[in-house]
């Protein structure tokens, strides 16, 4: 699936993706700057959460609450090697029933062996993105 927005419809994508993935697992790729983390903030919103999402970049992982369950948001754009994942216990994670949304998972995807879905951002123009959705 495939869609086209512009920024200020990011809460509409939101729902839009909410109501389209097939997983509780959600792997978010795409240039820095894209708008994965928007994305994402909207996607939370989605899921019934009042928490204040913001990007773990240097935390690593961010866990918000909402009434769809728990949600642990990871970013692994630091992340220099698998050891690293492990250290932090990303299988328990992915072996959860919680959503997990991940942001650069290009390291970890061989590591998931349920199924997942896979959004990309594009940068279209100023303030419009392309999304692809992606069933794994």
């Amino acid at each position: 699936m495939e869609i086209v927005y512009d920024l200020n419809e990011v809460d509409d994508v939101g729902k839009w993706l909410r109501a389209n993935v097939s997983s509780k697992i959600l792997l978010f790729k795409g240039e820095m700057g894209a708008g994965k983390t928007t994305l994402i903030k909207s996607f939370v919103k989605a899921l019934e959460s009042d928490d204040e999402v913001s990007s773990p970049t240097f935390s690593i992982v961010n866990e918000y609450e909402s009434r769809q369950g728990t949600i642990y948001h990871f970013d692994l754009y630091r992340i220099e090697d698998i050891e690293e994942v492990y250290n932090f216990g990303i299988e328990d994670y992915l072996n959860s029933d919680s959503w997990i949304l991940i942001e650069w998972p290009e390291l970890i995807k061989e590591m998931i062996f349920e199924k997942f879905d896979e959004i990309m951002v594009t940068i279209k123009g100023n303030s419009s993105r392309n999304l692809k959705l992606n069933y794994c």
